[in-house]
């Protein structure tokens, strides 16, 4: 009986520490085979990624531009609608600065040009107009006896002088040729110049102030113009001098009988 005993005992503890035995193996083998899934799991993420085509690779992300490189924000379609259209271009405003003038490859001879007169612009251009404007015509130069007038008008060197004989020509030897007034020039003594007028207060005969000499005046025959007395111009310009009678004391008659003398006002 006992001995039986023993021997279920003995078969017990036998189970019991088997049974201990076998439970740290167990676990191995399960750590094992988690390794193992570990492991095959890196094994096919890597498979998977090398098997991948090249257009599957992922773009890296670009970061949007900085405010200040993008420019100012638009405001949205809604807002532009109601904001005013912009105003049309103001157009360019012509000035007398060569900087404001396309001269393009004539710029450097400008400068030149300007530069060996010792002209600014106003002055350069001036002489090139003269020189256009007035071609087979002089510039002479002339005034009263003490210098305060001072004039300059555009020309014949070959003078047509009419001598008058009307009350007040005849009286002061009114000699003069007749320019249109777009070719004379005041230059100085305009608060120097007083006038007098009679009868029709057409003729503007001026003269100066101080010494009484009168240099040019307003001719009834053209009041369009300038009577320029040729004995009152500076010398070296006159190349000669041709004079014509004119019956002034009989104006009327003299006038409507002459072909040229109401022309020679105009341009």
């Amino acid at each position: 009986m006992r001995r039986a005993r023993s021997v279920v005992a003995t078969k017990q503890r036998g189970q019991r520490r088997s049974g201990a035995s076998t439970a740290p193996v167990a676990a191995a083998s399960a750590s094992d085979n988690s390794r193992a899934r570990r492991s095959s799991s890196r094994a096919g993420g890597r498979s998977r990624a090398a098997s991948r085509p090249p257009s599957a690779k992922r773009r890296p992300k670009l970061s949007p531009p900085r405010a200040q490189e993008a420019g100012p924000e638009e405001p949205p379609a809604a807002e532009l609608a109601l904001l005013p259209p912009p105003p049309p271009p103001t157009p360019a405003t012509p000035t007398s600065s060569v900087s404001t003038l396309d001269l393009g490859e004539q710029r450097e001879r400008w400068e030149t040009f300007q530069k060996r007169q010792r002209l600014n612009f106003e002055g350069a251009a001036k002489l090139l107009l003269d020189t256009y404007e007035y071609q087979g015509l002089v510039k002479h130069t002339g005034g009263c006896h003490c210098g305060a007038v001072r004039f300059e008008v555009w020309a014949s060197a070959d003078l047509h002088i009419f001598d008058c004989n009307c009350s007040i020509c005849k009286k002061k030897q009114n000699r003069h040729f007749i320019v249109p007034a777009s070719r004379f020039k005041l230059l100085k003594g305009a608060e120097s110049i007083t006038t007098y007028t009679f009868n029709t207060h057409k003729a503007q005969h001026t003269f100066c102030k101080r010494c009484g000499v009168q240099s040019f005046y307003t001719p009834r025959s053209n009041p369009g113009g300038f009577g320029i007395a040729p004995h009152c111009l500076d010398e070296g310009t006159v190349r000669s001098v041709v004079t014509e009678e004119f019956n002034g004391s009989d104006w009327e008659k003299a006038m409507k009988e002459h072909k040229t003398i109401k022309n020679m006002s105009k341009e």
